[in-house]
């Protein structure tokens, strides 16, 4: 396909423009002259301004508005009849309307350039804080296998090391490792998704499993901060339909939230309660705590981007999660536990209800 480069063909463009202003403005001379004085055709070079800002730079605008203006005067000392007073009348209106309208038109242009300008800074702003959000993101969502892994391979060291080592502990702390590894990745994978807003890679899946594979993976971290988890999860579940890895992250940033707030209140064991159930067509899991619920403050601003009540946290859990349940089709929302702390509830559709 052969062409005109961009560049080129904005100067050909440029140049037609030009050429039709001055033959514009040539003609309207020419007509002024040979009129009357009472007929002010160079009031006709306001037309000619007015597209002038619109095709023209600064400088070709205010060349164009001299140049109008010393016309128009020429127009008056060789135009041949009619009444000298009413043409200098009609001449001195007309030259104030072409500098007026150039007047107005280079603020328009100006005021133009300026908005370009704050489009272009908020745009790279807006890249910025994508970014941002993106690296934060992806630390945030991959600190959980990263940290499985390290603990995994501690744990097969310690296996090796032994007096007399046991291998099979340690291969099965290799296949948690190999395991993590490929969860990372998948997470990896899904956050790039998120931020190229993506429609998430929907399939049918046994949802029960799913929450059952999430809380084996938090046991760790479960176990560390003395929590228990209890899974009640509702029999003969229809399958999902969603995104399964999602869906798990949502899980687990869910429990990591809960073994938290649980283990901050001082003098109680801390425990956690993950429920699946089958309301009104739509699959719910749900995960409540024991710790010290929410303030006011921490219910309003509880999804919102960075905002955290936790010490070097990231303020993007939450925010992930509900992005997360939304793009699937669901909804998210937060209410009282019956275990006294609070309770993060999702929904999501049911294999039958798939577009």
């Amino acid at each position: 396909m052969t062409g005109l480069p961009s560049a080129a063909r904005i100067r050909s463009n440029y140049a037609v423009v030009l050429a039709a202003l001055v033959f514009a403005v040539a003609a309207i001379f020419i007509a002024d002259t040979l009129t009357d004085y009472a007929v002010a055709v160079a009031i006709f070079h306001t037309a000619v301004m007015l597209v002038a800002t619109r095709f023209l730079g600064v400088r070709a605008v205010a060349a164009l508005a001299v140049a109008c203006v010393v016309l128009t005067c020429l127009s008056f000392v060789l135009t041949p009849s009619g009444d000298y007073k009413i043409g200098l009348i009609n001449t001195g209106i007309s030259v104030v309307a072409i500098g007026v309208t150039a007047y107005l038109g280079l603020k328009l242009k100006g005021a133009e350039a300026q908005i370009h300008e704050a489009r272009e800074r908020i745009t790279r702003i807006a890249r910025l804080t994508t970014l941002g959000q993106l690296t934060a993101s992806i630390a945030h969502e991959v600190s959980q296998p990263l940290a499985a892994i390290a603990a995994s391979a501690g744990a097969g060291r310690r296996w090796l090391t032994q007096p007399q080592p046991n291998t099979e502990k340690a291969l099965a702390a290799v296949d948690r490792i190999t395991r993590d590894a490929d969860r990372a990745s998948e997470i990896l994978d899904r956050v790039r998704r998120l931020a190229r807003n993506e429609a998430p890679a929907s399939s049918i899946f046994d949802l029960n499993a799913a929450v059952t594979e999430i809380i084996a993976l938090s046991s760790s971290a479960a176990g560390a901060s003395g929590a228990v988890i209890n899974a009640d999860l509702s029999e003969s579940l229809p399958a999902a339909f969603a995104d399964r890895v999602q869906v798990q992250q949502v899980v687990s940033n869910l429990l990591l939230n809960g073994i938290e707030a649980a283990s901050a209140v001082p003098k109680r064991s801390p425990r956690l309660t993950v429920t699946t159930r089958l309301v009104q067509d739509r699959l719910t899991v749900a995960v409540a705590d024991n710790g010290p619920g929410l303030s006011a403050e921490a219910a309003e601003h509880l999804y919102d981007a960075f905002w955290t009540t936790k010490t070097g946290g990231f303020g993007l859990g939450l925010t992930i999660c509900r992005t997360i349940v939304e793009a699937n089709g669901g909804r998210i929302w937060t209410e009282a536990s019956p275990l006294g702390g609070a309770r993060f509830a999702f929904d999501l559709p049911v294999a039958g209800d798939k577009p």
